[in-house]
């Protein structure tokens, strides 16, 4: 089996489906769908992502077809006609993003409710998580123990997560 050179690539996520552990990315360019594997998107730092989500991605052409190798970004999907979570409806996006980012654990999720609940590292309380959150993030679904880092604000009924990101802008860097 051939294969040719790495080429960068901005395009958007066609679909991701976790369960079958793969997806598809279109390039802005144009050309084949991409193939997007949950390998790539594990070594991103993240199990899943929503689709419509921006991409950058090296790809590389093998005779089975271009295959992403790895990501450089992840933007989240262009805002959609949803009415936004109450909670999260009146701040603005730079109260959000001063909050600090804390590690945690997903505890569970449920795609199907929209929602699911993470653990701080540190803290007792639990985290809510809600599937808008999430797609405003750029994932789709979380997986129970799955690293990540919150941006967690307090709701109207307790802490809740304004971002999820990847698990390592969660951990601090060594000096």
């Amino acid at each position: 089996m051939e294969q040719s050179e790495t080429a960068r690539v901005f395009g958007h996520v066609k679909w991701f489906d976790p369960v079958k552990g793969f997806g598809f990315v279109v390039a802005e360019s144009g050309g084949p769908d991409i193939l997007l594997h949950v390998n790539v998107l594990r070594n991103f730092g993240q199990s899943s992502v929503a689709d419509g989500s921006g991409i950058e991605i090296a790809t590389q052409s093998t005779g089975r077809g271009v295959q992403a190798t790895e990501i450089f970004r992840i933007d989240p999907p262009v805002k959609s006609d949803t009415a936004p979570l109450a909670d999260i409806a009146q701040l603005d996006e730079d109260t959000v993003r001063s909050a600090p980012l804390e590690p945690a654990r997903v505890k569970w999720f449920d795609k199907a409710k929209g929602f699911g609940f993470a653990n701080v590292f540190g803290k007792a309380e639990d985290v809510f998580l809600h599937v808008e959150v999430l797609r405003r993030s750029g994932l789709s679904d979380l997986q129970p123990g799955e690293a990540l880092a919150l941006r967690v604000i307090d709701g109207k009924r307790g802490r809740m997560a304004a971002e999820v990101v990847a698990w390592e802008a969660g951990v601090p860097e060594d000096d």
